[in-house]
């Protein structure tokens, strides 16, 4: 969607799609906008507890297998497992996506983590089709007067073009930037602190893993650690998403994360995205 300033302003329900790196303050401008009658969808969320919710619990399952005493309770149907993911935690998702490396350090086989990657990507495109559908309801059922769309940090990777159509058709797609290099060093920093799991585009990652195991005299992924590789390889990934970022906010509108740190309430958000909206005009 294409707005002037004024016609922006005369939009009666807005809905916003928010677009960036993690850490750039998309999950922290939803929830204080869920103080002020926005509907906030997060795609991680529905992905976790509609589309990879039994994947979820089939791998929680075949560990809880393992175990004599649990492994007796399940099959005889006396207990029972559920997925408990929160907007605000999704480690059930993290969990299910696990890292690439020796399985006696944490890590995923190369052939497993291949295969859960290609879920999860499947999960993302099918929760982002869910978005007009969301819009509706959060209007028509639950009696919002306004929608935010907080999406992960790879929905640049999809390579779906279809998926950037269906949201700049409808919402307001708004790119959070991240502007200077003293802050894109803080968002590796602290990634590399604590390495969390992460989708790669599968070209991506088979070329950077053969790099890391060539600079390693490494042979096979089941010899790396987990936690070494994610924070050798997110630098990398970091910098490969920004062109595909800036691709999709040819279609929306573009801020800084400098600017929407500054942004305390609902006003100064929507001030913000009509300065946006000014500066493109």
């Amino acid at each position: 969607m294409k707005f002037t300033v004024d016609s922006f302003r005369a939009w009666e329900h807005k809905k916003i799609t928010l677009l960036g790196m993690s850490g750039v303050g998309k999950t922290y401008i939803s929830n204080m906008l869920r103080k002020h009658d926005w509907f906030h969808y997060s795609g991680d969320y529905r992905i976790g507890t509609r589309y990879l919710d039994e994947p979820i619990m089939d791998l929680v399952k075949a560990q809880a297998m393992q175990l004599p005493f649990l492994r007796d309770l399940l099959r005889k149907d006396w207990i029972y497992i559920r997925n408990n993911i929160k907007v605000d935690d999704l480690g059930p998702v993290l969990s299910f996506v696990g890292k690439l490396g020796n399985p006696e350090l944490g890590g995923v086989p190369l052939e497993d983590f291949v295969r859960r990657q290609a879920q999860y990507r499947e999960a993302e495109i099918a929760a982002v089709h869910d978005v007009p559908d969301f819009i509706r309801k959060a209007q028509e059922v639950y009696g919002y007067k306004h929608f935010i769309n907080d999406m992960g940090g790879s929905l640049c990777e999809l390579e779906d073009p279809a998926v950037i159509d269906l949201l700049a058709e409808h919402t307001f797609i708004l790119y959070i930037k991240v502007t200077d290099a003293e802050q894109e060093q803080q968002l590796i920093s602290r990634a590399q602190s604590a390495p969390k799991p992460l989708y790669y585009r599968p070209e991506f990652l088979l070329q950077e893993l053969e790099t890391y195991l060539q600079e390693n005299g490494l042979e096979y992924a089941a010899q790396m650690d987990p936690d070494a590789f994610t924070r050798w390889v997110f630098p990398r990934l970091f910098h490969s998403r920004i062109p595909r970022y800036e691709k999709i906010a040819r279609e929306g509108y573009t801020v800084t994360s400098r600017e929407l740190s500054q942004v305390q309430t609902q006003e100064e958000f929507l001030e913000l995205l009509e300065a946006a909206i000014a500066r493109e005009n």
